[in-house]
């Protein structure tokens, strides 16, 4: 039976793969972009996140199948979190009802690796208060004091992100509605927005020494699409909460093997 998927970024990069992967497959997508899209909207903003929202049910008629986040950017500026944070929890939370209405609903999200990398717990707290506007000044506040505290909102998007999908996977929202809800983390993913910086020598030796990759060196935008893919199949029925590393042995070279006695 066809699914129904929305998926956010869809108009280049690893959503724009997961687009085409699934509609190979005889899915149906509706693809939301701030432009190029089947609808185009500003996530960046809460009236961009509530107009994509409705579109998308409407042109869904009411029931979807699977969502897949994989709209974000990577500026070095308070914007990022609003894409990237607030942009992904606010329109799953606003396509919740469409899910609900589906035999086997199913979401996921485009963490990062970045999630691992230093980053400003003040601004991780402010996006899980769930207050935008607090976080924003705390971005602001940040780069007033330092510009080159800018680049901390990327990775504390994304830590922000892998949180609330933690978080969030468990309760009644989620998982007491039969609703898998993960997280992909890619390592180095050849896109649109990486390329220019990795044909750069400086760049490529300094992602590098962030994003060590054993296994195959930087992936294709597939490596991840075809993750996000499973993640939101009738084939996935018990795993909650994870952000999945897919990151050719980044994790696993910078965190070491042992992950687990901290608990101890």
């Amino acid at each position: 039976m066809t699914r129904t998927y929305v998926v956010t970024g869809a108009a280049s990069g690893i959503g724009a793969t997961t687009v085409r992967l699934l509609q190979e497959r005889g899915e149906r997508t509706i693809g939301i972009d701030l432009r190029g899209a089947d609808i185009d909207a500003d996530l960046s903003t809460a009236e961009g996140r509530t107009a994509a929202v409705a579109q998308a049910i409407e042109a869904s008629g009411g029931v979807i199948d699977g969502v897949i986040a994989c709209a974000g950017i990577s500026a070095p500026k308070p914007i990022t979190m609003s894409v990237n944070y607030f942009g992904v929890t606010e329109v799953l939370e606003g396509l919740l009802p469409a899910l609900r209405a589906s035999d086997a609903p199913r979401a996921a999200v485009v963490s990062s690796m970045a999630s691992l990398q230093p980053n400003s717990a003040r601004l991780v707290e402010a996006a899980l208060s769930g207050d935008e506007a607090a976080t924003l000044a705390v971005a602001e506040d940040l780069i007033a004091q330092d510009p080159r505290a800018g680049r901390a909102a990327y990775p504390s998007s994304k830590r922000a992100i892998s949180r609330w999908v933690r978080r969030e996977s468990i309760t009644e929202n989620w998982a007491g509605a039969g609703i898998p809800l993960n997280a992909v983390a890619p390592g180095t993913v050849i896109t649109p927005m990486t390329q220019e910086l990795l044909n750069n020598p400086e760049g490529l030796a300094l992602v590098d020494a962030h994003v060590p990759m054993p296994l195959n060196y930087h992936q294709p935008a597939e490596s991840i699409a075809t993750l996000l893919i499973w993640l939101t199949s009738v084939e996935n029925t018990h795993m909650a909460g994870q952000t999945i590393y897919v990151d050719g042995g980044a994790d696993a070279t910078l965190r070491g093997d042992d992950i687990w006695s901290w608990n101890d």
